[in-house]
């Protein structure tokens, strides 16, 4: 199955979190391009609120999120639910033990948009329930 067809059957919503308004959008237009739904957010609130009423198929989270904040909350709850998501960071070497530990994919920053949507689809692909 390729990127562009991954969600071809059943669109899949897949949640991005960044705090950077265009690495948000660049992610957001390479989702589409999947042929996903993406559910965006620039901060911890507003991810936790699309958590609260979608259902997710994966997801893309910035590690930090500015003031101190982190997505460590998303990630738990994703985990807790089984969905894969992937870590997108430039912060890999001041990253806590914690957010260490939270088992995502980690991506470093700069990757090419279509790269980092591709690595949160492929658990997708090899289980496409």
């Amino acid at each position: 199955m390729t990127l562009h067809n991954a969600c071809a059957q059943e669109p899949h919503r897949i949640l991005v979190l960044d705090d950077e308004p265009l690495i948000l959008l660049d992610l957001e237009f390479a989702v589409e391009d999947a042929g996903c739904k993406p559910l965006t957010a620039l901060d911890l609130v507003e991810a936790l609120a699309i958590l609260q009423t979608n259902a997710i198929s994966a997801a893309i989270l910035d590690v930090s999120l500015g003031k101190g904040q982190t997505c460590e909350q998303v990630a738990r709850k994703l985990a807790a639910r089984g969905v894969p998501y992937v870590l997108h960071t430039g912060d890999l070497d001041r990253m806590d033990e914690a957010v260490r530990d939270l088992g995502g994919t980690l991506v470093p920053k700069p990757t090419p948009a279509a790269v980092v949507v591709a690595k949160a689809l492929a658990p997708l692909e090899r289980h496409p329930d």
